[in-house]
């Protein structure tokens, strides 16, 4: 199977440079595969598609303040995008320009923080020490920048954008801080819709799963099955394990929102052959035909071409009938990617 089966042509006017004027006001398309029919709705109607019948499960990851702007004693201007947190005030992070950098050189953020380079892991990536007392994200939250994707781009002052994003680019659920990058299916929730589904008899369960960078790493290899998946932590708890064991044993449907969820469930079922309570972590690569254990339905975006997620959800929903909905999609204009419109597939 070929990286370029996956492939599209997106005008570029259709990617998302800001979010709906509400959440809940995004397009919606519903995928229906049992007839092979597609509706075009928004999604606040979403609560006409989910009942008593379904468990939902969404990833409650919180997006931190990711990238840094700093300067070296020489002045020069120097961007720090943490990744990964190794524990001890050590942290995995790219740094540009990366061939600039030596190690123990000191870039300094703003008086509260400073960044200590220690190992060059290749690749532009750093092993790196953040100096600073007290509270790390509080500090973040202060000088760091929300993560945005390099597709987004948009003329905006800085206190406009970081005004818009801290806010937008972040579920209104997230809990459990760590990830570089929104689960952006969760983004066209609100409270109101959460509450309307809980009155209706739906059953919503957390998981938690850090999203980094890998997720939206481009596959590289003309063969799909050379590609590797970067390794992402997830946890699943005790209350969500029985809730999920309960919802199936019923026979309800599993509605997945965003292929974060999808990855974690399906991960976990594969190392254990069940969902139970665990802390693990996945490189699990979802593509046409695999087999889904766990997850029945899903709500998610439109993602980018030839892109890990485009084949995840052509292995859930068949890559023909997903390739007609994005047809569809992009004839009816449709807001493409992070800040864009979304589907359910049903």
């Amino acid at each position: 199977m070929l990286v370029s089966d996956f492939d599209y042509n997106l005008p570029e006017e259709l990617i998302a440079q800001t979010p709906s004027d509400k959440r809940e006001n995004s397009k919606m398309m519903v995928l229906d595969r049992a007839n092979h029919q597609f509706y075009h709705k928004h999604f606040y109607d979403i609560t006409d598609y989910l009942d008593e019948n379904c468990i939902l499960v969404l990833n409650n990851t919180k997006v931190i303040p990711a990238r840094l702007y700093g300067h070296k004693d020489t002045g020069a201007l120097i961007e720090i995008f943490l990744l990964k947190d190794c524990g001890n005030k050590k942290w995995e992070a790219l740094i540009k320009p990366s061939k600039r950098i030596k190690i123990e050189m000191i870039i300094k953020i703003a008086d509260c923080l400073s960044v200590k380079a220690l190992e060059n892991l290749g690749d532009g990536k750093w092993l790196v020490e953040l100096l600073y007392d007290g509270i790390l994200y509080e500090i973040l939250d202060k000088v760091g920048n929300i993560p945005l994707p390099p597709y987004i781009e948009r003329k905006m002052t800085d206190d406009e954008r970081k005004s818009l994003d801290y806010d937008r680019y972040q579920t209104v659920y997230a809990k459990h801080e760590g990830s570089v990058a929104a689960p952006t299916a969760g983004l066209h929730f609100t409270q109101e819709i959460l509450d309307k589904l809980k009155n209706k008899g739906v059953e919503i369960a957390y998981v938690n799963l850090t999203v980094g960078l890998g997720t939206f790493r481009p596959v590289k290899c003309e063969n799909i099955l050379e590609h590797k998946m970067d390794s992402e932590e997830f946890e699943i708890s005790q209350e969500t394990a029985d809730m999920i064991n309960n919802a199936k044993a019923k026979g309800k449907k599993l509605v997945a929102v965003g292929t974060t969820s999808v990855r974690t469930l399906e991960t976990a079922y594969q190392q254990f052959g069940e969902i139970k309570a665990c802390k693990s972590s996945s490189r699990l690569f979802i593509y046409p035909p695999y087999e889904f254990k766990v997850v029945d339905n899903l709500i998610t975006n439109f993602h980018l071409p030839k892109s890990t997620l485009l084949m995840l959800v052509s292995a859930l929903a068949g890559k023909d009938f997903i390739f007609d909905a994005y047809k569809s999609a992009i004839e009816e204009k449709y807001r493409f990617y992070s800040y864009g419109d979304c589907m359910y597939i049903s």
